[in-house]
């Protein structure tokens, strides 16, 4: 069986994507961002597929593009539709999937489904992303009771940016999750730079898979 997942963060502009980007990778998975939301001509699609390096990965179309780059059901009623969890589906490869969420696990996508709702839906293990900065402890543990409440299982943490050990450490030992690796604060994003971080990543997310 391939290896599935969805990256999620503890909030917005934590670096899903550039986390989805080593995951992709790491394991030559395909890639699939189910809502996008606002630039579209620069999509995370389009910035995971030009950071990769092999030739293996597949890139899925979305099942809602929005136009603004708001909340999804804020974007979605500004384009005139309406997000409909139900018509959200995995796509059908046989190769390993990362699926990238749009916002935080609460965003909302209509009036009465959150992100966390779709996750659910899909039943696909969580990897989330933290970002050390004032306020990252409490976003990250409350993210991880919302997954552990409704039964998500969570695969760890990748931490992301700056490194601060203590915030870190309170985490993983509150949580009891475990650190699958670090990607530090880059002057600039590139190929290169992916492809070093997937080569440190490898061997833990190999474990991960094969505990599966």
């Amino acid at each position: 069986m391939p290896f599935q997942c969805i990256v999620a963060g503890i909030g917005t502009e934590i670096g899903k994507t550039v986390a989805s980007a080593v995951l992709v990778e790491a394991l030559q998975a395909d890639y699939w961002k189910p809502i996008q939301s606002g630039a579209l001509e620069d999509s995370d699609t389009n910035t995971v597929r030009q950071l990769i390096s092999n030739s293996q990965s597949a890139f899925h179309p979305e099942a809602y593009r929005l136009t603004q780059p708001l909340s999804p059901h804020a974007a979605a009623e500004l384009d005139g539709v309406t997000i409909e969890s139900a018509q959200i589906r995995l796509p059908q490869t046989t190769n390993n999937l990362v699926v990238e969420l749009a916002g935080g696990l609460m965003v909302p996508l209509n009036e009465q489904t959150l992100n966390i709702d779709l996750v659910e839906a899909l039943g696909l293990p969580v990897i989330l992303i933290s970002r050390n900065y004032l306020g990252s402890i409490n976003h990250t543990l409350l993210s991880v009771e919302a997954c552990q409440r409704r039964g998500i299982h969570l695969l760890g943490i990748l931490f992301n940016g700056p490194t601060v050990p203590a915030t870190e450490t309170f985490i993983l030992n509150y949580t009891g999750l475990s650190c699958l690796g670090r990607i530090g604060e880059e002057s600039a994003i590139t190929k290169a730079v992916i492809s070093q971080y997937a080569n440190t990543l490898l061997p833990t997310l190999n474990q991960i898979v094969e505990s599966l």
